[in-house]
């Protein structure tokens, strides 16, 4: 299974299509709607989010309901484009036109790929970059997760979040019953935090941030339950799935860091407080006493849940803009300011749960064959028993 998006913040619309889905599969366009709504919720969003209501059209590849094995294409159109058609449309502009289109932006934002893009790519006018560069093509992405969550549902594996940390403020209390616990408190929450103590601490940092004209950051985890034994591999570096899992989530607009399990905590910890205690019985077959490596031995799943830290930095977009240098004059000016959010981390929890479902899914179906989803579910069932009895 891969996938390509395509699109820019200003422009038409995001677009999604996927590859190497198996057919039969329900889908429908409501799965995937209902993460693009959790994307654009969360205390501290801007206003974008008022603008945009996000849904999705399947175009291709999904026929009365289920996927045929086709390619799937996926829209959401940009509701704001109609006021941006001469900034961002394809057609060259007339010369009166282009006197009526805003002017070039030339002043670089710190943070952004503005600069490192317009030198790569020689261009004057840094929109070009900053579109593209922009957080809504998340929106892509969350659109291909939700794809990727409905395999993993199908073959009963399921995917939650929660948030841990928002500009200083630590959740103390994080654990849950199980995967739906976590999910349904989760979604009660303005920060998707399960510490009712640290919820308001962190919507106030939010709202004192955007009083300032700042932003703020903070960490994100992600849990994946019914993961089988052995997705990935210890064979080669780049099919092991906690290697493509990290690169995935540095991959997302603003994240800067990744930790599978205790992640760093291993650093200052001996081995033995460590590594995870295997034991057997004839009901589950092999588990984990613990799950501190987050469900990894050798790039390999092990059958405990998948647990996946990010680390999402402030925006770098501030309504008080950090000095920048215009490219033109080469001027010292304050950075030019594109809408924002004052904090997106609610937002980004949910992001990463998609984007980390993707890679479990697509490593599911490299693993159990990706033609048929009957076929699939026999060769999980089959896979389960060996692995129980082995």
């Amino acid at each position: 299974m891969r996938y390509l998006t395509s699109g820019e913040s200003h422009g038409p619309q995001q677009t999604t299509i996927i590859e190497g889905l198996p057919a039969n599969m329900e889908l429908l366009e409501e799965d995937i709607n209902v993460e693009l709504k959790r994307r654009q919720g969360g205390h501290g969003r801007g206003r974008r989010m008022q603008i945009e209501k996000d849904t999705v059209r399947i175009l291709s590849g999904v026929r009365h309901g289920k996927t045929t094995g086709a390619p799937v294409t996926l829209v959401v159109e940009n509701d704001d484009f109609k006021s941006w058609t001469k900034i961002m449309g394809s057609q060259p502009l007339t010369e009166e036109e282009e006197k009526e289109v805003k002017r070039k932006i030339s002043r670089p934002r710190p943070g952004h790929a503005d600069l490192n893009g317009a030198i790569k790519y020689g261009h004057r006018d840094m929109r070009n970059v900053l579109e593209r560069s922009s957080a809504r093509e998340t929106t892509a992405r969350v659109a291909a997760g939700a794809v990727a969550k409905k395999v993993l549902k199908t073959f009963g594996i399921e995917v939650g979040g929660q948030v841990l940390e928002i500009g200083g403020i630590k959740a103390k209390d994080t654990s849950y019953k199980d995967i739906y616990d976590l999910k349904e408190r989760t979604e009660n929450s303005p920060v998707r935090c399960l510490d009712k103590e640290a919820e308001p601490k962190m919507m106030q940092a939010i709202d004192d941030a955007k009083k300032d004209g700042d932003s703020i950051g903070g960490v994100v985890q992600t849990v994946i339950t019914g993961v089988p034994t052995g997705l990935g591999s210890h064979v080669h570096y780049d099919r092991k799935l906690d290697a493509r899992i990290a690169r995935a989530v540095v991959s997302i607009n603003a994240f800067k860091g990744v930790e599978i399990g205790i992640g760093f905590e291993a650093a200052s910890l001996p081995g033995s407080q460590v590594h995870d205690e295997i034991i057997w019985d004839k009901e589950t077959g092999y588990s984990r006493k613990t799950n501190n490596l987050g469900g990894f031995e050798g790039g390999m799943t092990t059958g405990m849940p998948v647990v996946v830290q990010g680390v999402m930095k402030p925006i770098p977009t501030l309504y008080k803009p950090l000095n920048s240098v215009d490219i033109e004059s080469k001027e010292p000016f304050a950075a030019s300011i594109e809408r924002s959010d004052s904090c997106a981390v609610p937002a980004a929890s949910v992001v990463m749960e998609n984007v980390v479902a993707i890679e479990v899914a697509a490593a599911l179906l490299e693993t159990f064959g990706s033609d048929r989803v009957e076929a699939i579910a026999r060769n999980i069932e089959e896979h389960n028993r060996w692995a129980r009895e082995f």
